[in-house]
């Protein structure tokens, strides 16, 4: 047996995945063992969980792939620094963070105590990487490939055509042109400052209208051939370094956009500050900018291939808002978005890459469910389940074991009937940012009040953003205008009309919904909970939401039962315990 080991290091979202003859076998950010949020750095224990998950020690491991690259678009950087002189303190910084990939070999051999393990590093140019996760995983034959983020070996987006098991990437946006650091930069702008914070601005957009079009045009240009460019008098990252923490931590933005920004817009918004309908208008023309750029974008990409298959990869993958649109703005007809499109998931591309080039066909493995990490016996859930016991007297925590799965689901389908907040930790953990059934919560979406519950019991979030609905995929066309298959909740539709009404807790202010349709064969159990709760209800649909109070989703189950604790979730359905406070069923 061959096995292939990916890796995105030393930057946000570090991540592991590994192959075995072609099939992914394990994949899962180092955050979820780290517990912070975003953790970049070498992502040591993601390498031990996947070795652990393949069975095999590193020796067995033939190849060693990078989503990075070191050597390319050299010209490009050369060129760059002679014309822009950035601050030397950016270039020192950068100096020395491409020495961490140029000695990640060595890395390696410290930290896992063997020689020999350098000459098995694959370097791949970055948005190499992310085209390869999404085409050589998809379901498509052929299919317009185009990856679009904030930026990665000097280059923000790039696209191509993928036909059977070859992928040629025609086309590059070159640094310092990004679609993604203009949306970070206005997000920081709106007062979000965290990294990873777009999808509050994508959730504020909604409550506002388009009202700042003509100002954003300045900010981002469009061209006929698809291309876009920044005004980089708004702009600081072409100058001084963009992220200043990479190693061993969560990543750290610093200031994206320049006081020319606020001359064009007024001052920016403190974190702290009232939301006002101006930001909510603001918002919704960021928004709606991103989208004109990508759909010009996406647009020419169809003119040049004439395919109607398309899949989408890079940070900018995550707008859901703007991939809900596709079919309404493109002549694209199908979109695939695997569960981690942004960097994480460049490991799987780099390691698909590479088994490529060792003479293989790469398009032996279709991604269809994002079960990719740990998972936990009955024995290994049970001495928590003691700890439980043993801590909580007086608390009346009832714990009881369900053998039965029916009656399990049946149980936990009630409970969120009758307004019950669930945390669900089953099999293995979920590759990518989403919680999609195997560490979520869930509830019941027909309670208008559902939300503020949730966000006072547990998630304490801000009161704009929505809540995502999970729904048997044979019902979708009956609930959502439209009959996509959407596993990995990437794209944002429409509910239908006359169903919003009975499901609000997953109704955002528009009338939409992020999507995540379950099926049988990728998610038993879950489809059969979500089966039990139509059967109750007659609503073939549950509010889900990520497993966790401000932190990495969950993965072992002490963090479950922990989280459990110390909140006030009222069931915990873990394994096959079902644990439940008092005044819950």
């Amino acid at each position: 047996m061959a096995y292939v080991l990916g890796l995105n290091a030393y930057h946000g979202d570090s991540s592991a995945c590994i192959l075995r003859d072609g099939v992914l076998v394990a994949a899962a950010e180092e955050e979820r063992f780290r517990r912070v949020k975003h953790w970049a750095g070498f992502p040591e224990q993601a390498i031990r969980y996947c070795l652990a998950e393949a069975e095999i020690d590193i020796d067995a491991v033939d190849h060693i792939a990078i989503n990075r690259d070191p050597r390319a678009n050299l010209l490009r950087k050369a060129v760059f620094a002679l014309r822009n002189r950035p601050d030397p303190a950016y270039l020192l910084r950068r100096l020395r963070h491409a020495g961490k990939w140029a000695s990640i070999g060595e890395e390696f051999e410290r930290r896992f105590g063997r020689g020999g393990l350098r000459e098995r590093i694959v370097n791949v140019e970055h948005h190499l990487a992310h085209l390869a996760s999404a085409f050589y995983v998809s379901p498509f034959d052929d299919a317009a490939v185009v990856s679009v983020d904030g930026s990665g070996d000097f280059a923000t987006a790039a696209w191509g055509i993928g036909h059977g098991s070859k992928l040629d990437l025609h086309r590059r946006v070159p640094f310092p042109h990004s679609l993604g650091i203009f949306y970070e930069a206005m997000t920081q702008y709106l007062g979000f400052p965290h990294y990873g914070d777009e999808y509050k601005v994508m959730g504020l957009a909604p409550y506002g209208e388009p009202r700042y079009l003509d100002a954003l045009r300045h900010v981002v240009l469009t061209s006929t051939d698809g291309l876009f460019h920044l005004d980089l008098r708004y702009f600081l990252h072409h100058r001084q370094d963009a992220m200043f923490e990479w190693s061993d931590t969560g990543p750290v933005s610093s200031t994206l956009f320049s006081a020319r920004l606020e001359e064009l817009l007024g001052p920016k918004r403190a974190p702290d500050a009232p939301l006002e309908q101006y930001h909510k208008d603001l918002a919704r023309s960021v928004q709606q900018t991103y989208e004109d750029a990508v759909f010009n974008l996406l647009n020419r990409v169809h003119e040049q291939y004439g395919v109607t298959d398309l899949v989408l990869s890079g940070g900018c993958a995550f707008n859901s808002v703007a991939n809900g649109r596709v079919y309404e703005r493109t002549p694209f007809r199908r979109c695939y978005i695997q569960a981690a499109a942004g960097d994480a998931g460049g490991a799987i591309g780099a390691a698909y890459e590479a088994w490529r080039r060792a003479g293989h066909n790469p398009r032996g493995f279709e991604m269809r469910h994002a079960c990719w990490g740990p998972q936990f016996s009955r024995e290994e859930i049970a001495p928590g389940i003691d700890r439980v016991l043993a801590h909580t007297e007086g608390r009346g925590i009832r714990i009881e074991s369900v053998n039965d799965e029916d009656t399990y689901c049946r149980q936990v389908a009630e409970a969120i009937a009758d307004g019950k907040v669930i945390g669900w930790f089953q099999g293995r953990m979920e590759w990518g940012p989403r919680a999609l059934g195997n560490r979520s919560i869930l509830c019941d979406p027909r309670r208008a009040d559902m939300k503020d519950i949730l966000n006072l019991k547990i998630k304490r979030r801000e009161s704009f953003r929505p809540f995502a609905p999970s729904i048997l995929r044979e019902a979708v066309k009956d609930w959502f205008e439209t009959d996509d298959d959407v596993p990995f909740m990437m794209k944002v539709f429409q509910i239908r009309a006359e169903r919003r009404g009975q499901i609000p807790a997953v109704t955002h202010v528009d009338g939409s919904g992020r999507l995540q349709t379950v099926t049988a064969d990728a998610n038993p159990k879950y489809y059969r909970v979500i089966s039990a709760f139509r059967d109750h209800t007659g609503v073939p649909i549950l509010l889900n939401t990520s497993f966790n109070e401000n932190e990495p989703i969950v993965c072992r189950p002490e963090e479950a039962l922990d989280c459990f604790l110390r909140t006030r979730m009222d069931m915990l359905a873990i394994g096959d315990f079902i644990l439940t406070r008092p005044g819950a069923p």
